[in-house]
């Protein structure tokens, strides 16, 4: 069984395209496929062994809203809360000089009007790059630039969760680490998710792209996509305690919690999170607002599965997913009761390359 799937993985490890991966595929709340493949250190031929650690980069994201929706919840916050009402820093303008009245609703759906790339501006990290900054001095630089969009009528992908977890901290009277771990992760028993990592010895040596065979990351290095532009990694950020604790990009984590906190959401929120609120979450919250990705809308948790055919998936219609640059893609498929958790150490490949549409096409073709 699952010879798709091996065939895949073993392709992907010999070409070198992917130095090391784990996948985990559960049904029904089953795990029916667990697999590693190559390698952990692969200059010092230490294999991927089970339940390695991860940076997890934007898998941090569903983890840090889901955290938002918990406090929802409880009253703590209000999903139409403005902002600038937990954080009377950050009160950036449109570009008629008026004050932008952004909501935690416009943060998770990514409809605020920020961005991800602040050109004009290289002291700003979007939650990757190297940094010493706190996050009221970054992201008040970000508040200083006039938003390229009235929030609510566009989506572009950003900051915008990095800000989120600004709003947790400040409301839950701590660090976005604290707040997480008070909502979710210790909840729903994630124990070896978080921004810091302790047990290092365990965390996957991160590789990125290269033109015959991906190659050893550097500190920094920036990754090109296919534009020749792409993300700049820091991989000692996450042991760097002056850096700000990116809610979009920086914990760390293994793939069993993540299949947890997946698993969790499927089957209505783990307790954490009210069945009601999951339901809401795995829903379109931006309308008919264009995105780029055909037939996929975006919910409060990541990307859905509105066409299936216009995506080219062969998920069901409902299917919530997204992934991770260091290396990493996950889909919960309600209407199959299916999780898939797919992480690996090769930025960009194993997120936006050809790897992770192989995989999950497999496990489908697997499975039928």
């Amino acid at each position: 069984m699952f010879k798709s799937v091996e065939a895949v993985m073993t392709a992907a490890i010999g070409n070198q395209s992917i130095v090391g991966a784990e996948l985990i595929v559960a049904r029904h709340g089953d795990i029916v496929c667990r697999k590693t493949a190559g390698w952990f250190d692969r200059e010092a031929g230490v294999p991927m062994p089970d339940n390695a650690i991860y940076r997890l980069a934007s898998v941090t994201k569903p983890i840090v809203a889901a955290t938002a929706l918990a406090m929802a919840d409880k009253g703590l916050i209000g999903l139409d809360d403005l902002v600038a009402q937990h954080l009377p820093w950050f009160a950036p303008k449109l570009k008629d000089g008026s004050t932008a009245q952004i909501t935690i609703h416009h943060l998770l759906t990514h409809t605020a009007g920020l961005e991800y790339a602040y050109p004009q501006d290289p002291t700003v990290s979007t939650g990757l790059g190297p940094t010493n900054q706190g996050l009221e001095e970054n992201f008040s630089r970000v508040a200083q630039h006039a938003l390229d969009y009235a929030p609510g009528t566009q989506w572009r992908y950003s900051v915008a969760i990095d800000v989120l977890g600004a709003v947790l901290a400040a409301v839950h009277g701590g660090s976005v680490e604290d707040a997480v771990r008070s909502h979710v992760t210790g909840p729903l028993g994630m124990s070896e998710t978080g921004f810091f990592v302790a047990d290092t010895a365990r965390l996957a040596k991160p590789y990125a792209d290269g033109s015959a065979m991906a190659m050893p990351m550097g500190d920094p290095q920036m990754v090109p996509n296919e534009t020749g532009q792409g993300p700049t990694f820091s991989p000692s950020r996450i042991f760097n305690d002056k850096a700000f604790q990116s809610g979009g990009a920086g914990m760390a984590g293994t793939p069993g919690d993540i299949l947890r906190f997946l698993e969790a959401m499927r089957n209505g929120g783990g307790g954490a999170i009210r069945p009601e609120t999951v339901a809401r979450a795995f829903s379109n919250q931006i309308g008919t607002v264009h995105r780029d990705d055909a037939g996929q809308r975006f919910g409060y948790l990541g990307a859905i599965v509105e066409d299936p055919v216009a995506a080219n998936s062969p998920s069901a219609k409902g299917t919530v997913n997204w992934g991770g640059v260091y290396g990493h893609s996950w889909l919960v498929d309600p209407v199959n009761g299916l999780t898939i958790v797919s992480m690996t150490n090769t930025a960009l490949e194993g997120c936006t390359g050809r790897y992770p549409k192989d995989l999950i096409r497999a496990v489908y073709t697997d499975l039928t």
